[in-house]
């Protein structure tokens, strides 16, 4: 009987549980580079004059595939050769239509992973991101992957200064207990259950065994039969809510990679003055841009809850507020600088999304496990009355 078990938690439970926390830090990885990729300099035509290698980030449209695997993509100034070889290529999902930049959820779709080899399927003039490093190579310069410095290209509809709001919060997976390793997982582990049912199928003594070794082939489909299956659905939903959070926590972060350690204000690689302001109300104006969504929010008013003050993030003038009154910043001209006002102090704020979500989890799992536990006591007693 302890085998049974056993086979059962190590097949259905932590092979795929040790699959989403994989498949979690590969989806972190994603927006840690992204994140990071944002603060390296644009690829220009001077820059490509001079040949300078470096990394850069540029943006452009797909133009075509060569060679079976040189993506070219063009912007109104250059043409750029991109190598796909060792690239970590995603398609991001379309925005939703009733914003151009999305709604502020992660949406239900992650950034699809493909190879290389799929992207001449492709629509031609997509928009297309790289980021990396800019080599020469072949006498020309070019996007290559590194062995510790992989490229990140991603192909995506819609908006360039969405991407990076659109990028952060849907980069992580909606369902992180179906992941790469869990089919293969939940196959070898109803094989296994059937196999022990085989073993002790001649020994009457064994009928019990028997019994649930062959009802253990089916606990994968226990969240899915009543009555367990409305805590199934009650653990989606504080599941979806949990990653809104975590969505909200990575959204107010964004200007703080441009201001870290309380720093007031900084350079932006394109020479922009880039600047965060405190409001402790919001005068007409600002309020009005903000109701007519001139002036866009970063996460949701209500999100936040009660907040003391509001920050506004972006690109404001040179000597600003030198006269006694900090200006009100602008949008930038670099698309990937964050821009908008945020309900309250995105640290708290994200320190606060953090502990929601994980709590939300925590419930969550409870909600679940009580469903199966509860199917388990349901089938349990049949089995007893058969045996």
């Amino acid at each position: 009987m302890l085998v049974i078990i056993g086979l059962a938690v190590f097949w259905y439970g932590l092979v795929p549980v040790a699959g989403a926390f994989v498949n979690r830090r590969n989806w972190r990885l994603f927006r840690r580079r992204f994140d990071d990729l944002r603060l390296k300099p644009f690829l220009d035509y001077a820059a490509y004059r001079r040949g300078e290698e470096g990394l850069y980030r540029f943006i452009g449209g797909f133009e075509s595939v060569t060679d079976g695997h040189t993506l070219w993509i063009r912007n109104k100034d250059l043409t750029i050769p991109i190598s796909l070889a060792g690239a970590h290529t995603y398609v991001l999902p379309m925005p939703e239509k009733d914003e151009p930049s999305g709604t502020f959820d992660p949406g239900k779709e992650a950034p699809a992973r493909i190879n290389w080899d799929r992207v001449t399927a492709l629509t031609e003039g997509a928009r297309v991101f790289v980021g990396g490093s800019l080599l020469s190579r072949d006498n020309r310069l070019a996007f290559v992957s590194e062995r510790d410095n992989p490229l990140l290209v991603i192909f995506y509809d819609g908006p360039d200064r969405s991407l990076t709001a659109r990028a952060i919060r849907a980069g992580r997976d909606g369902n992180e207990y179906w992941n790469f390793i869990t089919p293969y997982a939940l196959i070898l582990g109803a094989f296994s259950q059937i196999v022990t049912a085989l073993n002790f199928l001649n020994r009457p003594a064994f009928r019990f065994t028997v019994l649930t070794a062959l009802f253990s082939v089916f606990i994968p489909l226990l969240p899915l039969i009543p009555p367990g299956f409305a805590l199934t659905v009650l653990y989606k939903r504080l599941w979806w809510q949990a990653r809104v959070f975590r969505a909200y926590r990575d959204l107010v972060r964004l200007p703080l990679k441009y201001l870290p350690s309380n720093q007031e204000q900084c350079r932006l690689p394109n020479g922009e003055l880039y600047k965060g302001v405190y409001c402790e109300t919001l005068s007409g104006e600002v309020k009005a841009a903000v109701e007519n969504r001139t002036l866009p929010l970063i996460i949701p008013e209500k999100a936040a809850g009660k907040h003391h003050g509001w920050y506004i993030y972006g690109a404001v003038p040179e000597n600003s507020g030198e006269e006694g009154q900090a200006a009100i910043p602008g949008k930038p001209r670099d698309v990937f600088a964050t821009w908008g006002i945020i309900p309250g102090n995105p640290v708290k704020l994200a320190r606060d999304f953090t502990r929601r979500a994980y709590i939300l989890e925590i419930i969550s799992w409870i909600a679940l496990l009580a469903g199966i536990s509860l199917n388990t006591f349901f089938i349990g007693m049949i089995i007893v009355l058969l045996n």
